[in-house]
């Protein structure tokens, strides 16, 4: 147990030589970084908002959009499903937040209900049972009419999926700004917590996650115009869409057919570019296989058409097609500068957001409030590291000594697999780096404590400290995986600043272990040779605990 093999030594000592290494750029400052060798570790730890400041978002989701856009679907859904079954309708629309249809003849009611009744789906877990349908499907107060209207339980599962489909829409854009620091959270049945650390101003930041982005191709009416159709009515399927303000200087509104050809969901990528006639900004863009199939048989039949580019219910662009787009890929025009491209094609690759999002709450957290932070969290830790220094070289002598340069070792390397990886450090995480000093000290007293009842027992110095960590590593291993296991349920549950405690505890678990079982257990095994052979006799070697 006590006797380490050369390449042992190296191994321990390399580790710890690498650890200093990526440890070091955390005590000097970024502009020494930049003068250092390109072969030299360059990584800092970041900081969280908490330390560094940075921006504060509370987004609320719009439940009036979500309500509005589900009954649209209800209603197209409706509108195919009587038409596939051959029962005739005069009207299908929106009437008190229910879908309303009146059919023809009023006698084909139970086949028109029976019919709709397919369109209602259960909500719950299959295993633990149903708690309801999303739906309910029944006959008005008047002959021939049927309302769908949309219950409390699928109101609160589409809450809950656009919560969710927020939240990664969210952190794809915000990271895509080259930051993978942010913290996106859920707050509540409907509000997103959004915190970027480093960032002072939130005018770019809110407008990138503010958007829905909700981007669509459409079918432009071939005879009947934006003023027509607001003198009249639109034709069946069609509706006005408002021209974004790019647009406004060749048309102010489209017919458009309300079904899309392709919806957004199909597009695969989207990327800033600069057309190579006039240099101006564009967006590049790729359907998948099943976009690229839509809009090409589209395109085939519509050759010498205008379609319609929607962008969040406003038309961006309506080109002619002049040839059959079979590429699955084309480009969007406009007013773009090269920002605003940039963003747009952030907003494009990441996804449409679900419904749109309103600031609840906003602040700036200043830098000055986490320099304060960050000196007392240093204060707390140089402390709590010189007191148990102190305590443990009175407890143990020479052997507290080596338990204090394990300590070192421990605090080098969490530092730098912290650095390593990309860790946010963060006040939670503070404190789970102070902690694991008092937890990494522990195991060295349970060894220590269990040398002393080996030699009280009357064992020999080398047979006392051979079972003292032979036996103490069993109860070492026992406790912190009881941490760890704490540690990984905090990480897997929690968010934000209990997941920065969780990592934090984790990697401090990790190399407590190694400082306390091996980097003391080999200066231990060192003082020993080096003692007896000074004494020449290991009956006589005096152990200082």
């Amino acid at each position: 147990m006590l006797h380490f093999e050369r390449w042992k030594i190296i191994a321990i000592l390399g580790t710890i030589f690498v650890g200093f290494l990526f440890a070091l750029p955390n005590f000097v400052s970024k502009e020494t970084l930049e003068s250092w060798p390109s072969f030299l570790p360059k990584r800092q730890m970041p900081l969280g908002l908490d330390l560094q400041g940075g921006a504060h978002l509370l987004l609320a989701i719009d439940q009036n959009e979500l309500r509005t856009d589900w009954l649209n679907t209800l209603r197209e859904d409706a509108r195919r499903t009587l038409r596939d079954a051959k029962i005739g309708f005069s009207a299908i629309g929106i009437a008190k937040d229910a879908v309303q249809v009146r059919l023809v003849k009023p006698e084909e009611t139970d086949a028109a209900l029976k019919e709709l009744k397919k369109l209602v789906q259960p909500v719950g877990n299959l295993i633990l049972g149903t708690s309801g349908n999303d739906t309910e499907v029944e006959k008005g107060s008047e002959p021939g009419v049927i309302l769908i209207r949309p219950t409390q339980f699928g109101m609160d599962q589409r809450l809950t999926h656009a919560a969710a489909a927020s939240i990664e829409t969210i952190n794809r854009r915000v990271n895509a700004l080259g930051t993978a620091e942010s913290t996106v959270v859920q707050q509540g049945r409907d509000r997103i917590l959004v915190q970027y650390p480093g960032l002072s101003d939130t005018r770019e930041l809110k407008e990138l996650i503010g958007k829905t982005a909700k981007l669509s191709f459409h079918a432009v009416h071939p005879t009947v115009t934006a003023d027509e159709a607001r003198v009249t009515r639109p034709p069946a399927g069609y509706r006005i869409f408002e021209a974004a303000e790019s647009e406004r200087n060749y048309q102010s509104a489209y017919v458009l057919q309300e079904v899309p050809v392709v919806q957004g969901d199909d597009l695969v990528d989207a990327q800033p570019a600069f057309d190579s006639q006039t240099n101006a900004p564009i967006i590049t863009f790729r359907f998948n296989q099943s976009g690229a199939r839509k809009f090409g048989n589209f395109s085939k039949t519509h050759v010498g058409e205008p379609f319609a580019i929607v962008l969040d219910d406003q038309v961006i662009s309506a080109p002619v097609i002049r040839d059959a787009i079979l590429s699955g890929s084309g480009q969007i025009s406009g007013n773009f500068t090269v920002e605003s491209a940039n963003n747009l094609a952030i907003q494009l690759r990441s996804g449409a957001l679900p419904a749109r999002l309103t600031i609840v709450e906003e602040r700036t957290v200043g830098p000055s409030l986490g320099a304060d932070s960050i000196e007392a969290g240093k204060l707390a830790g140089i402390i709590g590291m010189v007191a148990t220094a102190v305590l443990t070289v009175l407890a143990y002598g020479t052997f507290g000594v080596y338990a204090v340069l394990g300590l070192l070792v421990h605090g080098i390397l969490i530092l730098a697999l912290m650095s390593m990886i990309g860790t946010t450090l963060t006040l939670p995480g503070i404190a789970g780096f102070v902690l694991t000093i008092a937890m990494a000290v522990d195991a060295n007293v349970l060894i220590y404590e269990r040398i002393r009842e080996e030699l009280r027992a009357g064992r020999t110095p080398v047979a006392a400290i051979e079972t003292g960590f032979q036996r103490a590593f069993v109860t070492i291993l026992d406790s912190q995986l009881t941490t760890l296991a704490a540690a990984v349920i905090m990480f897997w549950l929690g968010s934000g600043p209990i997941r920065g405690f969780a990592v934090t505890l984790t990697l401090g678990i990790l190399t407590s272990v190694f400082a306390a079982v091996t980097v003391t257990r080999l200066l231990v095994a060192m003082w020993l040779k080096s003692a007896i052979k000074g004494s020449k006799r290991t009956t006589s070697v005096s152990v200082p605990i």
